[in-house]
Order: C-alpha cells, then sequence, then structure tokens
C-alpha cells in the first residue's frame, strides 16, 4: 500500500479527515442560478462578472487555485495585479452564454497539473499577462463575430507576444489534514524586470448576512513584522486556523458584505466591504481596508519585484496549530518533495503499465483535473425559491425555474463537468466522471452515485436532476452502467466487491427506471421519447419542444438507452442475488422487459414503424404525424448508434448458481419465440451455454459497424464522429410549412441555436459516447470471440476482432492529446504557441469535445470531467499492451482488459 492509499483507508476507517480540505472553491460563482434572483430567470444579466468583486455571493465562493473546507466555510485563494488592471485578479473571467458567438467561454489560460486524492499534494498553473488584461476587447470582438466565425481568444488578443507574462505555479502539501502547505512560485516569463503584486487571500464564506442567528467569524492580526505576518481565522463550527505568511508582507482586512453604495446607491452595512481590498491596491484608497486588522476576508500583500527570467518564491502555511514557532524552516521543503513523490508513487501504482512519458503526462494531468474539479455544491431550492428576509425574490420565481423540486438540498462535494463553464453537477456528466475517478478513489465516486440517488436529490416521483438551469430535463440512463462499473473497477483494482453500495443504489434506482417507463413512453409500447437527452442539437428539429409539425419523435436513442438501463439493471440484479436469492424475481423482470424493448425498436406488430431501416443497415428516429403518417428521420448520426451500448453476457457459471432465473429465463425463450430474436445462445465445451442479450445483434451489428469504421462516415482519425461524414456532401432536409429543416456534417463549432446549441452534436468527437462504444465492441467480443471479425477501416482489407476495434478506437481518442510525428498535439490545432513553445507544449487542455477531422479541442476547455475518461484509456490501452497470452475462457469485468488478453501481433503504441 502507497502512502496515498495508507490515507485514503484511514479516511475509509474515519480515523483521520485527510478530504476535510481540497480544492473545493469554483472558479465561477457570478452568472449562476443559484445567485440569480431575478424576475425572468436572466442569470447571466443579474449577475456578471463586474460585480463579483463588489457583491457578496449568497451560496458559494470562487477564486483562483484555491481551496476551502467541506462546508466552504474557510477559503484561501490567491489574488494578482500587475499594476496595470482596472481591476484585481481575483476570479477567472469570461464571457456569459450572451457574449460568446459560440455562448459562454472563459478567456484565461490555467492549467491542473497535479493533485491526489486526499488532496495530501496540488499543484496549478496560471499564466498571467504583464499588460492589462483586455477585458473589453474580448467582450466585444466576440460580439461582433457570428457563430460561423472562430471564437476571439485571449492569444489572439497579442496580449502574451514576447512572453510578457508571468506563469504563477500554487502548489499545496499536507502535513497533516488540518496542516497545508502552500507555497506560490513566480516566473516572469519576459524579457524585461516588472513587478507583481500577489495577495494569497484568506476569507469566511457570507452566512451571516441571511442568516441574523449566525455568529460571525472573525479573521484577525495576531502578528506581522519583518520575518512573519500571522492571521487567526475564528469560526463558530469550524474552529480556529492560523495562516502564516512568510517574511514581511503588509496583512490586509476588509469584510465579505456586498458595497451597496457602489452597486445600488444605498447605505453600506460596514465601511470596510467585499472590494475594500482591491480599492486599496489599484485606486490607492487607504480608508478602504481596517486600519484594526480584522474583519471576514484579509489578504497578505507581497509586491515582488521580479527580473526577466527569474523566479520568487512566496510560502504560506494554513493550520490548525497556533504554535509554529518555525513555519518555513527546512522541513517544509522536505513535507512539499515528500508530498510529490507519493504523488509519483501512487500514480505508478495506478497505472505500472508500459505507457510513454507523453502518455503518463497526460494521464497524470487528466486525473489532476478529474480532482481539480470537484466543488462545494450548496443549493437549497425551497430556500432559494422564498428567499430571504434581506433578498426577497420577484413574485415570478415561485412560478419559474426549478419550482418543482422544492425537495431538492444540495450540500456535497461533487465532481463538476467543469468549475467556470459549468459549476453545476449534471446528472449524465457525473456518470462518466466516475469511471476514471473510482480507479484512483471508489469511495468518492460511489459517494457521487449515492448522492445523486438519495431523497433530497432524487425527485419523489424518481426522476434525476438534470443539471441547476432545468432540472426537470431529461439526460440519459447511465447511472446503472456507472454503478455496476464503479463496482467493478473496485473490485478488480482494490479487492472489495461492495454489495452494500450496489444494492443501496440499484433500490433508488428501480423508482428511477419506474418513473422512465411511466413518463417517457407515450403510449407504453416500450418505444421511448425522451427529448434531447443530452445530445445537444442532434436531430432535425429540437426533441425537447413542440414539433413544428405537431405529433411526436420515437426515439431510436431514447429506446436504445432503455435496453441499456434494463440490462444494466439486471447485471446488478444478477451479482446481488449472489447473496440474496430475492434479487432472482428482479432479474427476471428486467430480462424480460429487454426483450419487450428490443423487439418494440424493430417494430410493434402493424402498429408501429420499425426504428431500424432495413435497406440502409441503420437505426432511425420516427417521426408521427397527428394524421397517423409516420416517417424516418434519416440522419446517420449517434442516435443510431446507441443501440450499440443495449448488449450483455450472462455466463454459464452464473446460469447455473441462480436456478430461480435460469428457470424463468428458459421458460420466456420456450414459449415467447416472438421475443427470443434478441437472446443468442453460445455452447462452449465443459461450461453450458453463454447467452448474449443485444438490441443490434450479429447482422445488424456488422452492418452497423460497416459505417462505423468507414472512415467516410463516422471513423475519424480522432474518434468516432456524433455525425456522419456523409451528411458533408447530403445534408438532410425536411421541409414543413414551407420552412427548411436540415442536418449538415460540422465537425466543429455549432452553427444553430437549437437547444444547446453552444455545444454541437453534428460532426465532433465527444469522448463519453465514444467510451460506451469501445466497452460495447469489448462486450460482443466476450460472446463472438476471435473469429467474428470485421474490417477496419471499412475497405482496407484489413481485419481485426472486436476487441483489436475497441482497441484501436482507444488509441485514436487518445491520440488527440499526444504528440504526432511533428511533436504537435493535434488537441491544440493551429494554436502554435501551444504547439512550439515549450512553456505551454505539455500542458494539457481536456476540451469538451473535439473537431471530427483534425481533433481540435472545442468548446469547454477545461471539461476533464467526462474527456477526463482518456486517463482510463490509457490505463487500458498500457494494460492490452503488456499481455501476451490468449484470451481466457473464463467471465471477466465488462470494459476491463483481460487479464491475459492478446495483445495484436504488431500492436501500434497508443501514441
Amino acid at each position: 500500500m502507497t502512502r496515498e492509499e495508507a490515507r485514503l483507508q484511514q479516511v475509509r476507517d474515519r480515523t483521520a479527515h485527510w478530504q476535510r480540505w481540497g480544492p473545493y472553491l469554483s472558479e465561477r460563482q457570478w452568472g449562476t442560478v443559484r445567485e440569480d434572483y431575478s424576475a425572468t430567470g436572466e442569470a447571466w444579466d443579474y449577475f456578471p462578472h463586474d460585480r463579483a468583486r463588489s457583491r457578496a455571493y449568497r451560496w458559494g465562493e470562487d477564486g483562483i487555485a484555491g481551496i476551502s473546507d467541506n462546508h466552504q466555510r474557510l477559503c484561501f485563494a490567491i489574488a494578482l495585479w500587475n499594476g496595470e488592471d482596472a481591476i484585481l485578479k481575483e476570479r477567472m473571467f469570461g464571457l456569459t452564454g450572451n457574449q460568446g458567438n459560440h455562448g459562454e467561454d472563459v478567456k484565461e489560460y490555467y492549467f491542473y497539473l497535479d493533485n491526489t486524492p486526499t488532496h495530501s499534494y496540488m499543484k496549478c498553473l496560471y499564466k498571467y499577462p504583464q499588460q492589462a488584461f483586455p477585458y473589453d476587447r474580448l467582450v466585444e470582438e466576440n460580439q461582433r463575430r457570428s457563430r460561423q466565425d472562430l471564437e476571439y481568444e485571449l492569444l489572439d488578443t497579442g496580449i502574451f507576444a514576447g512572453d510578457r507574462y508571468f506563469d504563477v505555479f500554487v502548489e499545496y502539501a499536507k502535513d497533516s489534514p488540518e496542516d497545508i502547505l502552500i507555497q506560490v512560485s513566480i516566473v516572469n516569463r519576459g524579457a524585461e524586470a516588472k513587478t507583481l503584486h500577489l495577495l494569497p487571500t484568506l476569507w469566511f464564506r457570507n452566512t451571516w448576512s441571511w442568516n441574523s442567528s449566525q455568529e460571525q467569524p472573525i479573521l484577525k492580526v495576531v502578528k506581522s513584522d519583518s520575518n512573519l505576518g500571522i492571521i487567526e481565522a475564528i469560526h463558530p463550527t469550524l474552529g480556529n486556523r492560523w495562516l502564516y505568511c512568510e517574511g514581511e508582507t503588509e496583512l490586509l482586512f476588509t469584510n465579505n458584505e456586498t458595497n451597496f453604495e457602489k452597486l445600488f446607491g444605498t447605505s453600506n452595512t460596514s465601511p470596510y466591504v467585499k472590494d475594500g481590498i482591491n480599492d486599496y491596491i489599484v485606486e490607492d484608497r487607504k480608508a478602504a481596508v481596517n486600519p484594526n486588522q480584522i474583519g471576514t476576508k484579509s489578504a497578505a500583500h507581497y509586491a515582488l519585484s521580479i527580473g526577466a527570467g527569474e523566479t520568487k518564491i512566496v510560502r504560506l502555511r494554513l493550520s490548525d496549530s497556533s504554535s509554529l514557532i518555525q513555519p518555513f524552516e527546512a522541513q517544509f521543503d522536505k513535507i512539499l518533495q515528500a508530498r510529490l513523490s507519493e504523488a509519483d508513487e501512487f500514480y505508478h501504482r495506478i497505472c505500472p503499465f508500459s505507457i510513454s512519458e507523453d502518455e503518463r503526462n497526460v494521464q497524470r494531468q487528466a486525473f489532476a483535473g478529474m480532482l481539480w474539479s470537484k466543488q462545494y455544491y450548496y443549493y437549497v431550492v425551497h430556500e432559494w425559491l422564498n428567499g430571504d428576509p434581506q433578498n426577497p425574490p420577484p413574485d415570478e420565481r415561485r412560478h419559474g425555474r426549478n419550482r418543482e423540486w422544492i425537495h431538492l438540498f444540495n450540500d456535497d462535494i461533487l465532481s463538476m463537468p467543469d468549475k467556470w463553464e459549468y459549476p453545476w453537477f449534471a446528472a449524465w456528466d457525473l456518470a462518466f466522471h466516475v469511471i476514471p475517478l473510482a480507479a484512483i478513489d471508489p469511495d468518492f465516486a460511489k459517494r457521487q452515485l449515492s448522492r445523486l440517488t438519495r431523497e433530497w436529490y432524487m425527485h419523489p416521483n424518481g426522476q434525476l436532476p438534470a443539471y441547476e438551469w432545468a432540472f426537470s430535463d431529461v439526460n440519459p440512463p447511465v447511472h446503472a452502467w456507472a454503478t455496476m462499473r464503479v463496482y467493478q473497477i473496485e473490485r478488480k483494482m482494490y479487492g472489495r466487491a461492495d454489495t452494500n453500495f450496489l444494492e443501496r443504489v440499484f433500490q433508488k434506482l428501480l423508482l428511477n427506471f419506474t418513473w422512465w417507463v411511466n413518463r417517457k413512453d407515450a403510449e407504453g409500447n416500450n418505444v421511448f421519447q425522451g427529448g434531447f437527452l443530452g445530445l445537444d442539437n442532434i436531430g432535425v428539429f429540437d426533441r425537447s419542444a413542440e414539433l413544428p409539425t405537431g405529433g411526436r419523435i420515437n426515439q431510436a436513442d431514447g429506446t436504445s438507452w432503455m435496453g441499456m438501463y434494463c440490462l444494466n439493471m439486471l447485471a446488478i440484479a444478477l451479482e446481488l442475488a449472489k447473496v440474496d436469492s430475492t434479487y432472482e424475481d428482479i432479474a427476471s423482470k428486467f430480462f424480460e422487459h429487454f426483450l419487450y424493448i428490443a423487439d418494440a425498436i424493430d417494430g410493434i406488430g402493424k402498429t408501429e414503424i420499425s426504428l431500424w431501416d432495413e435497406v440502409d443497415g441503420f437505426y432511425y428516429d420516427a417521426l408521427h404525424l397527428p394524421n397517423g403518417d409516420r416517417l424516418p428521420l434519416k440522419v446517420r448520426s449517434m442516435v443510431g448508434l446507441i443501440p450499440l451500448f443495449a448488449v450483455q453476457t450472462l455466463e454459464p457459471e452464473m446460469l447455473q448458481r441462480l436456478p430461480g432465473f435460469k428457470r424463468r429465463m428458459e421458460w420466456f425463450i420456450r414459449n415467447r419465440p416472438d421475443l427470443r430474436q434478441n437472446v443468442a445462445c453460445m455452447e462452449s465445451p465443459g461450461v453450458g451455454a453463454r447467452r448474449l442479450l443485444a438490441i443490434a445483434y450479429r447482422e445488424k451489428l456488422q452492418r452497423i459497424l460497416n459505417r462505423i469504421l468507414d472512415e467516410s462516415e463516422f471513423l475519424s482519425p480522432y474518434g468516432i464522429r456524433a455525425v456522419s461524414k456523409f451528411h458533408e456532401s447530403h445534408p438532410y432536409v425536411f421541409e414543413t410549412n414551407g420552412y427548411q429543416y436540415r442536418v449538415d456534417y460540422e465537425p466543429a463549432e455549432s452553427s444553430t441555436s437549437m437547444f444547446g446549441g453552444n455545444s454541437n452534436w453534428r460532426g465532433p468527437v465527444w469522448f463519453p459516447v465514444n467510451y460506451l462504444i469501445i466497452e460495447s465492441l469489448q462486450k460482443f467480443h466476450h460472446y463472438f470471440g476471435d473469429d467474428f471479425r470485421v474490417e477496419c477501416p471499412t475497405g482496407s482489407g484489413r481485419m481485426m476482432t472486436l476487441w483489436e476495434v475497441a482497441f484501436e478506437l482507444s488509441q485514436r481518442l487518445v491520440r488527440i492529446f499526444l504528440e504526432d510525428s511533428s511533436h504537435k498535439r493535434p488537441v491544440y490545432g493551429g494554436i502554435e504557441k501551444f504547439q512550439t513553445d515549450p512553456h505551454w507544449h505539455d500542458l494539457i487542455l481536456f476540451r469538451e469535445y473535439f473537431h471530427g477531422d483534425i481533433g481540435a479541442g472545442i468548446g469547454a476547455s477545461h471539461q476533464t470531467g467526462w474527456t477526463g475518461l482518456v486517463a482510463k484509456l490509457i490505463q487500458q490501452c498500457g494494460e492490452y499492451r503488456d499481455r501476451h497470452t490468449p484470451h481466457p475462457t473464463t467471465p471477466v469485468a465488462h470494459g476491463e482488459t483481460p487479464k491475459t488478453a492478446l495483445a495484436p501481433p504488431h500492436p501500434t503504441p497508443c501514441s
């Protein structure tokens, strides 16, 4: 057991609270639904960036490279001033959803370099320009541009020309759960000496302004001389903490209170307000800070003169001890280096396979991004709707957003998709986050899934909350899949089979499954209509809105997601039946329900149209018009690939162990021959019959794969496209009421404002669905074996097993981030600074999605959330290459490489 694993064990045993402190600050609290108290629900406009420095937040805090305790009572982050900006740099800047030509977009460069599950070691980098930050120029130029234009980025302004910027590295190392060493290293990359004002900032989240019974915490000076500054933080529930600041520094104090005078023209409750330190530094207003050095927000002010190429280091320490006599003696550096060494040890334990240094760098930063994207998320809908005495909302609020979710009470550390662009949990995103997280901290991964299905999250009707902009939106039902995968990953990597977790989540998912069946199956015929289902703008019409033709759309993806859901629930029930036979009956229920769904997607008697097109060999949505006509919407998109996800094998050993389930299954197969076409049986000498359950059986699988693996259709050099390239020269056009609706192949940003149009599912590569395609192929291979081969790429004459195809797709996805033969990374496309500058080249941004032809990153720049799946793919690629013996016939956890898997005779490296 590594030192980091030992700390995780202490967390599990509740003997040490190593995770009380972590990177739990948001990077954007302004512009969120939680902070919106408007009548119209225009969150971006109600609380813009320009007000964030002056207005106290109600529900959370934000900061640069910051940390907080797990209830965000006390926060720490850095602030910066280059002597040119009109404001302190206290938080990341970006465009709102209304300002960007492709929606909201952070306009800063920051990178998550390292992190461990207990946050015993963390490292982040922020690149701060030495010239005045071009706030107005970024807004004006992006507003001028259309959807057809590229976004105007910070690099495009020329502000980094001549390397006139500072690299600001922030490192944290824990000596104990409550003793945190902080080191800020600042490098002047420019050719001239420059002064940088560094303000490590400590403050309390404002809870007292909304609740008069709350005792107000206090920050005060303890010591301030030429060698050391000490700030004491006194909180009624957190207790006392001390921030030690090395060397001579000016200690500044104000209050985390709204500047009402500035914002609203009314009197302030305190002369010292949230933007007091900003005004003191930038405007030289001496009266803006408290001369008595007491308040609820404080900062240590370092004015650092840094020569060209020089590095200056500032050290701090946040501790529960008031008696550290020499907090920065030689032991400080030893602790920092020890935690870094332990992080290296831990990640080599997680991935001991033969991967390149480049792959290891990408994987390490992917894991770091996953861990830095943890956030304290606080949102109590009942309180938010009713407002506070000091801030009553307009009456319209009670009839507006999320009014039907009054039970929702969120007060947890959650995994965020992106702490700037998506600083709120998203239900189906979270299911993918937990896959790589389970490899490094299965307990945290399990807590995420457990939380989402608890009664203070899940609606009483069984629906899971989608995201704060609209909790009632419908995301794909992937949580049973994620639950089983987390269980399998923990069992394989750590030898723990947590059936208690499996059962607890399963029981709640039964409610969610029932909600789906009752709410999203309009005619009760096992064909589903889920709406947009996470696939923004993928269809001809907005599938979440009223159709211009009237009627409804029966969705190939909605129906297939439910088929997958059935099989995931079946797999969990069978696992639980090993220890409790009553689950055999529930397993039988999901087995039978799957067969009904699988039959329905191919047509129900004479009353429905099949969603399978025999001529095209593909699945399509079907439009049902009010007059009874039924039309297939022939868009070759991810919608038609999702049927592949509904696949599961049943092992003969398991069937022998569960006789009740086996009897019911065999009875059903004998007595319902009309439904057994989606059940296959392979006789295995000596062990009996392995069963395959799948919507797309052999012939359909073959035909779909012909399209998936065709480089002129779905197969990109960097994964599977969301829409076939066929539509580049053959757009799908639908005309109604004199208006033309169409789908073109769009490999980059979206050209439409249709639902979710600030992202794009009309051609780019998306990691979550690619990952599910890979797992599905591995499951199919587990049944068909090496005898089933397909041409990959289609037309190449190169035949591969399905496991080899999965390996090939994995390599293509990983390749997005790795250096190619010209030492360039596809993720950065034509951005020269990232491709050639040694201070940028090895820094990785895990974007939201990727250009369907060249692999360049698009969308949210820090969505390590589900793009962090690349860490798991790198691990599987390394393991696959390290195996040299034939595949076993014994079962393996689906999605995991068998321990004796056969590598290709001449394996192509993931790089």
